[in-house]
């Protein structure tokens, strides 16, 4: 079976490359092979390939950025999407797409769940909500899964900023008033390999879902734990205290929802699985990079 993993150069990808091996031959395309930008041509690739599975762990995912580069947000976030819907109808081949907790307004406290009110604030979240739709409307078999706060060993992240800076500085200021779930790209691999196993065997439990780590924390409190569990694990930081700021503090181009958790329960029901605590990822991020 031929497995199709774009975006396979970031966090997610690389993760998926080892996580679907077990699957089937797993062609991995990076933007040089499968350039989200350029539609047509993608979609041609897809089809000349002809996988079994599409799983598309690609996006335009710099948020501020992208409110001054709508047009291409739109195409790579939406436009793209919905051709490789379109594809998979016509392979008879699922489509796995990754969304984000930024289709919702961020109102409220309570975790949101798949069927509540999208209201996305930003170009980002309103591109990443039209490319599910797109995806729905086509009528291709498919799984989209919501995620938030996405962290990796590879490549940049909060954890490995906040180390940096804590190394330098006795204080730290950072946002306390936006709520998500820390959520490794390990974790979102393996369980995206366990859900397309089950799909593949249960059409029927195709759908949109939440999938994060459980629990909840925000930025300052996030901060707190990388920089006393990497303290507790021997590393020696100048920081002595990390003071919580609200978002009105820190200004950025586009507007992020204070409230991103995410009722993962539909997901854990669907496939047999129990989401574990955002806290033993990031332990084991923080072991892995000591």
């Amino acid at each position: 079976m031929k497995l199709l993993v774009l975006g396979a150069n970031g966090q997610v990808g690389w993760e998926l490359q080892r996580a679907l091996a077990p699957l089937g031959e797993v062609h991995a395309w990076d933007r040089t092979a499968g350039d989200l930008s350029q539609p047509e041509a993608l979609a041609a690739a897809v089809r000349t390939l002809a996988p079994a599975v599409i799983v598309n762990a690609a996006a335009y995912t710099a948020v501020d950025k992208a409110e001054g580069e709508a047009a291409l947000a739109h195409t790579v976030n939406a436009e793209a999407p919905a051709r490789l819907a379109n594809e998979a109808r016509a392979l008879g081949a699922p489509l796995l797409h990754y969304s984000t907790d930024y289709v919702f307004d961020g109102s409220g406290s309570t975790p949101r769940d798949e069927d509540a009110p999208a209201g996305p604030l930003s170009v980002y979240g309103r591109t990443k909500l039209a490319g599910e739709d797109a995806i729905r409307a086509s009528g291709c078999r498919h799984l989209i899964f919501r995620t938030s706060w996405v962290y990796a060993a590879r490549g940049g992240n909060f954890a490995k900023t906040m180390l940096r800076l804590a190394a330098e500085r006795e204080q730290l200021r950072v946002v306390n008033d936006q709520w998500g779930a820390p959520t490794g790209a390990e974790l979102l691999a393996d369980a995206t390999a366990h859900a397309l196993r089950t799909l593949l065997a249960q059409p029927t439990l195709g759908g949109t879902y939440h999938l994060c780590a459980a629990g909840a924390t925000n930025w300052a409190d996030y901060a707190r734990f990388v920089v006393d569990t990497a303290r507790a694990q021997g590393r020696t930081l100048a920081c002595q205290s990390v003071d919580g700021i609200p978002t009105s503090a820190y200004p950025t181009p586009a507007q992020r929802p204070l409230n991103s958790r995410l009722d993962c329960r539909r997901f854990e029901q669907a496939f047999g699985l129990r989401l574990p605590a955002w806290e033993m990822g990031v332990q084991r991020l923080l072991a892995e990079i000591n």
